[in-house]
């Protein structure tokens, strides 16, 4: 049974919960319903139109349940969607993702900002475009890291193969002296403690920014309602033991929810 209105939050899997934890922070009464796409899981590699057709098809099944708006709490989906389902439902807000280039361009002292992304993202017009409205005088160094994302995916951020393959990934970005490095995957933040043993660069996350304006658009289209709901196309078991790992809580009601 679903919050009479509620904020729906879409991830391909539990990389999102990144986003919905700043979310709470920021609207603690919000009631929220996340949702985890893993029986598609991973997004990054598959071309946009399939991704669309998930999004669209978890967006349709959250606005039928009373969402009151939606955070595309996934740079990939926000890549392939976010543009076409404000067309497609323009009665629902989105809010989507967008690689944080820009305070990264701003704030960078050494001229090289590094972008950790997945393959869609990258390939994307949304990035293409920030990096020519905000970096056309930074070097951008673009690392494709989808061994991050599977990482993060299965709750392995302490191990020493963790620390292995996060370090393989960021050897481009410190070796060209890049001193901001833009978390371009929701999942990547949940590795952020290990980013940072290996780098003194600033790590960029969108998230605070997007809870920000997820507060200040539905605000007034959101009735208080207390509730914080988890659903996954996938094995709920093994989010919810994986969540658990990642958030400290072990108490989340999570149920299956095929697209």
């Amino acid at each position: 049974m679903l919050p009479p209105s509620f904020i729906g939050v879409f991830d391909s899997g539990i990389g999102g919960l990144s986003v919905l934890q700043t979310i709470h922070a920021e609207w603690p009464e919000a009631a929220t319903v996340y949702y985890a796409d893993q029986a598609h899981f991973p997004y990054g590699p598959k071309p946009a139109s399939e991704l669309h057709a998930y999004v669209d098809a978890a967006a349709q099944m959250l606005i039928a349940r009373g969402a009151a708006g939606i955070v595309l709490a996934c740079h990939s989906a926000s890549a392939s969607s976010l543009e076409r389902l404000r067309v497609s439902y323009p009665e629902t807000p989105f809010i989507g993702l967008e690689p944080a280039v820009k305070p990264a361009a701003e704030a960078t002292k050494t001229g090289v900002i590094g972008v950790l992304t997945t393959q869609i993202t990258s390939q994307g017009a949304l990035y293409k475009s920030v990096i020519e409205r905000f970096a056309s005088k930074v070097r951008v160094l673009t690392q494709i890291a989808p061994e991050l994302v599977a990482l993060a995916e299965s709750g392995d951020i302490e191990s020493p193969h963790a620390r292995a393959v996060v370090e393989r990934n960021l050897a481009p970005l410190v070796s060209a002296n890049a001193d901001q490095i833009v978390l371009a995957c929701t999942h990547f933040p949940f590795l952020a403690r290990i980013i940072g043993s290996l780098t003194p660069a600033a790590l960029v996350d969108p998230a605070p920014g997007v809870a920000r304006q997820t507060r200040r658009i539905l605000e007034n289209r959101l009735r208080p309602h207390a509730g914080r709901i988890y659903l996954t196309s996938g094995d709920p078991e093994s989010f919810s033991r994986v969540a658990a790992r990642l958030t400290n809580q072990s108490d989340l009601d999570v149920h299956q929810f095929p697209l």
